[in-house]
């Protein structure tokens, strides 16, 4: 069963980049990305790759992320 765990500080992001955790992101209670690998993050924004071609940036004040655990 899946669990998801949300991601506030800088040591949850960069354990799951460290662990390559799929990432799903929300803003305004909607699902803008429902999986992908933080490949980047600073003060201000998230890299989230979800495929080889497919690279986005969400910010975080505005977007929610959730590790998604198996």
């Amino acid at each position: 069963m899946a669990t998801n765990r949300k991601l506030e500080t800088e040591r949850d992001f960069q354990e799951a980049m460290d662990n390559e955790r799929t990432v799903r992101v929300f803003q305004n209670d909607d699902m803008i990305n429902p999986g992908g690998l933080i490949i980047r993050f600073d003060d201000s924004m998230i890299a989230v790759q979800s495929s080889v071609s497919d690279l986005d940036y969400y910010d975080r004040r505005t977007c929610e992320f959730y590790e998604l655990r198996r």
